[in-house]
């Protein structure tokens, strides 16, 4: 949104091209709904401009550009079937059913094809039609015809695939027609909306990125489609600060960093999704499983553990299998018993793989009487659970099918709840300020009015929605509304983190939840005799530690802290002759609790920096015939720079304080 102030002299009724001149506004908002420029507005109320450059302005341009692509992509390649073609973070995507992969040709064809389509200045024009309407004109799109079927009615296909929400939804079917200068319609495409008025409001900040497959609706099952990416700004210099963010992107991605740095790996022979860790890599996790057990052993947090695997039964309780089922594994059939005769005597049962750890938790609760007294009750796992996230969704450790949850479910009296979750929120930021981020936002997620995958009274999600948004507020940090994007049981709060290089990532959240306590009967004595039900708070301080780890490696550019670097001192002598004494020295910092080896390689000495360096160690100790005659250490930086003549005790006593301190060591003056 903008302060983009309307008019006073415009008379009402007017659209908003006449309430709002300013070439900066590419759509409206009225009382909350985004609309395009193009909408008659009766009166102010609730009205505001929609530039290109806030949120919501930038999703609009990126949508466009998608469309814009499409009629590129048909008139390149005729035969081409539309797919989907949503804004995602920091760009767009479209899906294309093509008898042959694109070429790098046909993506510069198809470029071209944009920019000619930006300068023909053609208008999108919205229309609403009915289902019958929107099936004959879009016979020949089969993808478009499949998003109109499902469940049998205009607009309820918006949950068959991600990104599906951007061509049908709630309501009415509309048609985005491009009408060129002589008012004919020479491309159109299934849409809900909005759009920026016109194609030359696309301009020149837009390229594409990349080709690659997917299926269709996000299902092995289902038809592969080419989809192409692209990323689009209000301005070209925007773009160009966007590409190089992403050179630098490149070279700290984790996948890359974790083969050089040699921490994790996907075995073939595991399957995708499921990650294993190196002794680098280990060593890493270690520490921030260690440091985090800590804070939550010193926060008033009981640590549990439970099982990776149940009884179906357990899940229909918690109403994971109704609502979660497509993110879970298939079922086991286990305890079948047949006797001698082959006859079945026993049933088998269904087991799963847990996707979630709160089902567990809630019968700890519950495996037992529990009193007002005991509450908050704090109940933290590292739990390992397992999602089938589908193929083409997967990306290194951001993105796995195996992960390991900090996962702690607080249960809490009615009049706890607020507090509980200034607590929480403030033990969320703390913590990750203690391992290196600092810049935060938050993000409140709310449920849809309507959907039918949220459950539960609308006054408890009125009640919980409310709560959150004023611990929330009463952090300072900004809040950002996410409509739709609660869990099917409660509203949640998300720590959303930005790292070295600006992007941003979700990392903590924070959810209230009226409901399992009830699915699960969860009871406590109040002081009154009564038994009363607890409210539970979901709280996942990193979303996963595979996820977690990555995040950290690519803000950190593989150069971590001294504290988490898996190698963080190794002693590099100038000759052979002078490796013993450091060895006394190395022998002294393992005491202190330091990882330090010596490199005892017959390499020359330029070589072993090199090598040390390249591995990002944060601290190298030389010692040469002037330092052992005197007692003393050089220490060697990250960015090459060096300290020489430093007493051995001295240095000892650096580095463990620099550990202890959990300090990012690059430089000399880090460690000054």
């Amino acid at each position: 949104m903008t302060d983009v102030i309307a008019p006073a002299a415009v008379s009402l009724p007017a659209d908003g091209f006449a309430l709002f001149p300013d070439r900066s506004v590419v759509a409206l908002r009225v009382r909350g709904e985004l609309k395009d420029l193009a909408t008659t507005i009766e009166d102010l109320d609730g009205v505001e401009a929609v530039t290109a450059g806030s949120p919501d302005g930038l999703n609009i341009l990126r949508h466009s550009t998608a469309h814009v692509l499409a009629q590129a992509v048909q008139r390149v390649r005729p035969q081409s079937n539309l797919g989907i073609g949503p804004f995602i973070t920091d760009g767009f995507y479209y899906d294309f059913g093509v008898d042959e992969p694109f070429t790098p040709e046909d993506v510069k064809a198809i470029k071209k094809e944009m920019e000619r389509i930006v300068r023909e200045g053609q208008r999108f024009v919205r229309r609403v039609v009915t289902e019958a309407e929107a099936k004959a004109e879009l016979a020949d799109e089969p993808f478009k015809l499949e998003l109109i079927d499902l469940a049998g009615g205009p607009g309820s296909g918006a949950d068959a695939a991600e990104g599906a929400s951007v061509e049908v939804g709630a309501g009415e079917l509309t048609i985005y027609d491009n009408v060129n200068r002589d008012g004919e319609t020479v491309w159109k495409d299934l849409c809900r909306g909005p759009h920026v008025p016109g194609t030359r409001m696309v301009g020149n900040g837009w390229d594409l990125t990349r080709v690659a497959g997917a299926y269709w609706r996000g299902s092995e099952k289902n038809p592969q489609l080419q989809r192409i990416y692209g990323t689009a700004w209000p301005t070209k210099d925007e773009l160009r600060a966007y590409q190089h963010r992403l050179e630098e992107a490149a070279k700290r991605d984790h996948r890359k960093l974790g083969k050089e740095l040699d921490l994790f790996s996907f075995p073939d022979e595991i399957g995708p999704g499921l990650s294993v860790f190196h002794p680098k890599g280990g060593i890493i996790r270690y520490e921030i499983e260690r440091y985090m057990r800590e804070r939550l052993l010193a926060n008033g947090y009981d640590v549990v553990n439970t099982p990776h695997i149940t009884k179906g039964d357990l899940f229909m309780t918690s109403g994971h299998l109704q609502w979660y089922a497509d993110g879970m594994y298939p079922p086991m059939v286990l305890d079948e018993v047949v006797d001698a005769d082959g006859h079945v005597s026993r049933e088998g049962q269904e087991y799963y793989l847990k996707p979630m750890n709160c089902p567990f938790h809630n019968l700890i609760f519950r495996s037992r009487g529990r009193s007002y007294r005991e509450l908050p009750l704090r109940l933290s796992e590292f739990g390992s659970v397992y999602r089938y996230e589908k193929s083409g969704t997967l990306a290194g450790l951001t993105r796995v099918r195996g992960m390991t949850q900090d996962d702690t479910h607080i249960y809490v009296t009615a009049d706890q709840v607020k507090g509980e979750l200034e607590h929480s929120l403030e033990f969320v930021l703390q913590t990750l300020r203690d391992y290196g981020l600092n810049d935060f936002y938050l993000e409140l997620s709310t449920k849809e009015e309507g959907n039918p995958k949220f459950i539960g009274d609308d006054r408890l999600w009125t009640e919980a929605t409310q709560t959150l948004r004023e611990v929330a507020e009463g952090s300072g940090l900004e809040l950002v509304p996410d409509p739709g994007g609660a869990a099917f049981y409660g509203p949640k709060i998300s720590v959303q983190a930005r790292d070295a290089i600006g992007r941003t990532w979700q990392m903590s959240t924070i959810q209230l939840d009226f409901n399992q306590p009830e699915r699960f009967e969860l009871e406590y004595t109040g002081p009154d005799g009564e038994k009363h039900r607890p409210v539970m708070i979901h709280r996942a301080l990193f979303g996963s530690i595979e996820r977690f780890f990555a995040i950290l490696l690519e803000h950190y550019a593989g150069a971590f802290p001294v504290w988490l670097a898996p190698v963080q001192v190794v002693g590099i002598p100038v000759a052979e002759e002078y490796a013993p004494y450091l060895d006394g020295i190395i022998a002294q910092l393992r005491a202190a609790g330091i990882r330090a080896e010596v490199d005892h390689s017959d390499d020359r000495m330029p070589k072993k920096i090199r090598t040390h360096t390249t591995q990002k160690v944060p601290l190298q100790l030389i010692a040469g015939e002037q330092d052992r005659s005197g007692e003393t250490v050089s220490f060697r930086f990250r960015d090459g720079t060096q300290t020489n003549g430093i007493p051995v005790a001295e240095a000892v006593a650096k580095i463990v304080d620099a550990v202890r301190t959990r300090a990012l060591v690059n430089t000399a003056e880090d460690l000054a």
